[in-house]
């Protein structure tokens, strides 16, 4: 099955509401102009070096996302391109962010990662920290370069559905809360090739999808 066939065959379970964001991370240049060619404008990647390889070779309407966890060494090579930032889990990452945002004269968009999963590995802020930080407001005004679109987070890695449910629930229902004290809170990003449809089913609005559509990873 194509790359195009794959893409096609996920667009057609996903409503309106919600958009693909094709995760192209160790997959090469050419497997995102295949997907690019049937439409695709949305790429994933969470290494710096290797989206500002990609970012220089393919077509400059793509919209680069960056989903993995990113150092504050690293984030002065992607800001003058890149269109979100999904993984902000510290407020040190914003501290950099909006200081490489200034020096290009941008405000970068941002998703703050919130950490509902199971597993102790993965990063982001805790609802009950993050509900107290936007409620009183802040945190946003402190960051006049940053755009604050909403949230990020990843369910746990198990086999379990109920589990997956709750804690994309537990996002939803936070996600929906937090827009009453930030306007610009619109977007939601949870779901990837396992749980997806999960997470469509409690409001994603935006999907990271790499292996159903590209295969495993290629180098």
């Amino acid at each position: 099955m194509s790359i195009a066939s794959k893409i096609a065959e996920i667009n057609a379970q996903l409503p309106a509401s919600t958009r693909l964001v094709a995760v192209s991370k160790y997959h090469p240049a050419d497997a995102v102009r295949e997907a690019y060619e049937a439409g695709q404008r949305i790429f994933g990647e969470s290494h710096v070096q290797e989206v500002t390889a990609k970012y220089a070779e393919l077509p400059t309407d793509i919209e680069w996302h960056f989903i993995g966890h990113l150092q504050t060494n690293k984030v002065k090579y992607i800001a003058p391109f890149i269109a979100l930032i999904h993984s902000v889990d510290t407020e040190h990452l914003l501290d950099e962010i909006e200081k490489q945002a200034a020096k290009v004269n941008r405000q970068i968009p941002v998703l703050l990662e919130v950490h509902v999963a199971q597993e102790e590995t993965k990063y982001g802020f805790s609802i009950d920290s993050l509900r107290e930080t936007l409620k009183n407001g802040g945190l946003v005004a402190k960051y006049p370069h940053v755009l604050f679109k909403g949230i990020m987070g990843m369910a746990s890695h198990v086999d379990d559905d109920a589990t997956i449910r709750a804690e994309f629930h537990a996002l939803s229902s936070f996600f929906n809360e937090a827009k009453t004290w930030v306007p610009t809170f619109c977007e939601l990003s949870m779901g990837m090739s396992g749980d997806y449809q999960i997470a469509v089913e409690e409001g994603s609005t935006l999907v990271r999808i790499g292996t159903s559509i590209f295969g495993e990873r290629v180098y």
